[in-house]
């Protein structure tokens, strides 16, 4: 295995990879058909197996605070738009050696820190926090589907046009209580959360790497 530039012969591998490696997480409906491109300089990378992408990671870099990043930190950010490893791969640290060859690069281009938006995957998070990210700040995805829900929280002026699903971001204190309203199945909260209703949004930044670490 070994990491090199994304290349434009490469977006049809990159899409594979990134699709198959989000199927088992919270991002399972973060579905790309192409490769994005980027208003500002990017550090694009991907791992190579066989001829195969097998990972890869895009870094977005600034050049004027706040213009890609939350702005919670100071000095320029870059953000982590895409880390994914295919399932067949993982476990080989090509996420660690992603992160530490795409932290290299972006130190060149005056980048102080990275910045990463996770959803509510235990397993995700964790390794974030081991390699050295911490939690900056979080919000609630909201999807909104029955008539009820829609009903109490969107209303409209325009004549006959009626809401049939929303999705929304909450911002507020009261994340405990807005779970159990939309929650769908009581018993299994944190499974349902994934699939059904709400995602935890975590914004993390991150200072340095941990190469001791397997992904």
């Amino acid at each position: 295995m070994y990491i090199r530039d994304y290349k434009e012969t490469d977006e049809t591998g990159w899409v594979h990879c990134r699709v198959l490696s989000f199927l088992d997480t919270a991002y399972f409906d973060n579905v790309l058909r192409m490769k994005e491109k980027y208003k500002n300089s990017a550090v694009e990378l991907v791992a190579v197996e066989n001829k195969q992408v097998v990972g890869l990671i895009d870094v977005e870099c600034e050049s004027k605070t706040g213009a890609v990043c939350s702005n919670l930190e100071s000095g320029f950010g870059g953000m982590v738009w895409h880390l994914a490893v295919h399932p067949d791969f993982r476990r080989k640290g090509i996420a660690n050696q992603l992160l530490y060859e795409a932290e290299k690069r972006v130190r060149k281009l005056g980048i102080t820190y990275l910045e990463a938006w996770t959803r509510d995957d235990d397993w995700v998070n964790k390794w974030y926090l081991k390699n050295n990210f911490k939690v900056r700040t979080s919000y609630l995805h909201v999807f909104l589907e029955t008539s009820a829900e829609i009903k109490k929280a969107i209303s409209t002026s325009v004549q006959y046009l009626q809401p049939i699903q929303a999705f929304a971001h909450y911002i507020g204190p009261e994340k405990e209580k807005v779970i159990r309203e939309y929650n769908r199945n009581k018993k299994d909260a944190v499974t349902q959360l994934v699939h059904k209703t709400l995602h935890v949004v975590t914004i993390m930044s991150y200072m340095g790497t941990k190469k001791a670490m397997n992904m």
